[in-house]
């Protein structure tokens, strides 16, 4: 039996999916609640399996490997997996430049 994982929405990540929620809701509510939906889904499933997700290349780069990410275009959903637990850190716009916006949370938390 393979063992299942709770899935948990850091309130960063939260924020993000609301305000990625609100700007497309602006033009089309409809197509917003679709967003909604399928990263909420995307997230949920990784209850199973969550090392499916690939390493995140920008973090990779700089020797940290404990963050994973998948792509629900053309947003990158990272999570951490620790214990029996799946935490969704960040939902981020693949258009933008990850690095800057990782840097600038951890420079925040300070």
């Amino acid at each position: 039996m393979k063992p299942k994982y709770q899935v948990v929405w850091a309130t960063v990540a939260e924020n993000d999916l609301k305000e990625i929620i609100g700007f497309v809701s602006v033009e089309s509510p409809g197509n917003a609640l679709k967003i909604l939906k399928k990263i909420k889904e995307r997230a949920s499933s990784l209850y199973t399996l969550p090392e499916r997700g690939r390493i995140v290349p920008e973090l990779q780069d700089q020797g940290i490997s404990q963050y994973r990410e998948l792509i629900v275009s053309p947003w990158r959903l990272i999570y951490r997996v620790a214990e029996h637990a799946v935490y969704v850190l960040s939902v981020i716009d693949s258009r933008r430049n990850v690095e800057d916006i990782l840097l600038k949370r951890l420079i925040q938390k300070k």
